[in-house]
């Protein structure tokens, strides 16, 4: 009987392929529903956004969203807390503000005020002009209302 001789592979070591960094994970944040906590919500995005290493304008422009999306919460709605998240997809942000309000009209597009000396009522329109994209997702089942909004260099 013939047997092949046996041969020894050569230990080869290949490089091994560097992995791509991981996105970091989302931060989730719940505040109390008082003035105090837009300010809050914008030093802990702020502090979040500069640890992952996102460039300053937007850092700014997630911060502005998520003050403006808090300040409505905290003015349409009675909710107890509210919920805030902020990801990080590759050079993408998205922002979600979650309350426990009904939620807004899809139907209706975002409108200025009435009044164009009025202080408030343009948060939507700002969301509007700086997201990427942005939505909302309704209430199911009176779990509330998210905010979201997509951001990018």
């Amino acid at each position: 009987m013939y047997s092949p001789p046996r041969t020894t592979p050569l230990p080869v070591s290949l490089p091994s392929p560097a992995a791509p960094p991981a996105d970091p994970p989302g931060e989730r944040f719940e505040l109390p529903p008082r003035p105090a906590s837009v300010a809050a919500a914008r030093e802990l995005v702020r502090h979040r956004l500069t640890g992952w290493g996102v460039p300053r304008d937007l850092v700014d422009t997630a911060r502005l969203i998520v003050s403006e999306l808090v300040t409505n919460a905290l003015l349409h709605t009675a909710s107890e807390r509210i919920v805030c998240r902020v990801e990080r997809r590759g050079r993408q942000l998205r922002i979600e503000v979650a309350d426990q309000g009904p939620g807004l009209d899809p139907r209706v597009p975002p409108t200025g005020p009435s009044d164009p000396d009025a202080e408030g009522g343009r948060g939507l329109l700002l969301l509007d002009a700086m997201a990427t994209r942005w939505g909302v997702i309704s209430p199911h089942q009176g779990a509330g209302c998210t905010v979201w909004a997509e951001i990018a260099p």
